[in-house]
């Protein structure tokens, strides 16, 4: 989904208008520019990013009807409208393999799987 769509989405929830939740979509979206797929959700659409997003743009903000928005609530929203719930960071990156181009000096990586 585009930021577009989702800020549409963000004022049918909270009114307003459009311009009043797109920096908080395009910013959720801003991976896109550097993965052109859906990987790109691994960096900010899980609950660290929630959080970085709340650092980013303050805990709440005022849309174009006076009305006072939860920037975090905007930005679960956009999570749970991509993907459907919103994972722990550890989630997102639980099945990102680690190589050598992050860590060189890496001799042995243990990978410990969960019991079924």
């Amino acid at each position: 989904m585009n930021p577009l769509i989702h800020a549409k989405n963000s004022v049918k929830r909270h009114g307003g208008c459009v311009d009043d939740y797109l920096p908080i979509h395009h910013w959720m979206d801003q991976t896109k520019l550097h993965v052109a797929d859906l990987r790109h959700r691994v960096v900010l659409h899980n609950s660290f990013g929630v959080g970085l997003c709340e650092d980013k743009f303050g805990f709440y903000l005022t849309n174009s009807d006076g009305k006072k928005v939860s920037v975090r609530k905007v930005a679960e929203e956009h999570v749970i409208e991509d993907i459907g719930f919103i994972p722990s960071l550890d989630h997102a990156l639980k099945y990102t393999p680690i190589t050598s181009v992050e860590a060189p000096r890496l001799r042995k990586v243990v990978i410990v799987k969960e019991s079924e």
